[in-house]
């Protein structure tokens, strides 16, 4: 924790560099889950990561398959992450990540239109210097709701959306970089 702004050292910058990256770690996974980025997800994790998903218990690419297979039974997905909370020990952090996920699908069936509270509880490795990494997992349901489809509203056909894959609005502005 950084305790006075007037003279930052080093190490202080430091711990702000690599809170900002674990941060930025856990917008991306959550992206690539939205976006149906199989290999975004993967690279959020070490190789040899686990994670407790719900009811799913194993290593990253077993709960990869698990995953993805599940989140094509939806139309769209969100996952909005709020407070965040990272603990840093040399190489090693612990993070906190509240979030909200909306899950949507055309289907009346509750089950495919819920909004889950949850929390992600991350260990977190920085490997011979590399970037951070999740090495294990802990996703927590803190509360489920599923409205009646007489909440939803339909959108707009001639508004923007999104999509699913590299099409998203989002990778073709990140195209224009590359010009």
């Amino acid at each position: 924790m950084i305790t006075s702004p007037d003279s930052p050292t080093p190490l202080a910058w430091r711990e702000l560099l690599d809170k900002q990256s674990i941060h930025e770690l856990i917008l991306t996974y959550c992206r690539s889950i939205d976006r149906l980025d199989v290999q975004g997800v993967r690279d959020c994790f070490h190789p040899d990561a686990s994670d407790t998903h719900g009811s799913f218990h194993g290593d990253a690419e077993e709960f990869i398959g698990w995953a993805f297979k599940l989140l094509k039974r939806y139309d769209a997905t969100m996952h909005l992450v709020a407070n965040h909370l990272a603990t840093i020990r040399g190489e090693v952090a612990v993070s906190e990540t509240y979030g909200i996920s909306h899950h949507r699908s055309d289907n009346p069936d509750p089950r495919l239109n819920l909004t889950v509270g949850f929390r992600y509880i991350d260990r977190l490795e920085r490997r011979d210097g590399s970037t951070w990494k999740i090495a294990q997992r802990i996703a927590t349901t803190e509360w489920v709701r599923a409205p009646g489809q007489e909440s939803e509203w339909p959108i707009p056909k001639d508004s923007a959306t999104g999509s699913r894959d590299n099409s998203d609005p989002l990778f073709e502005m990140l195209r224009t970089l590359e010009k």
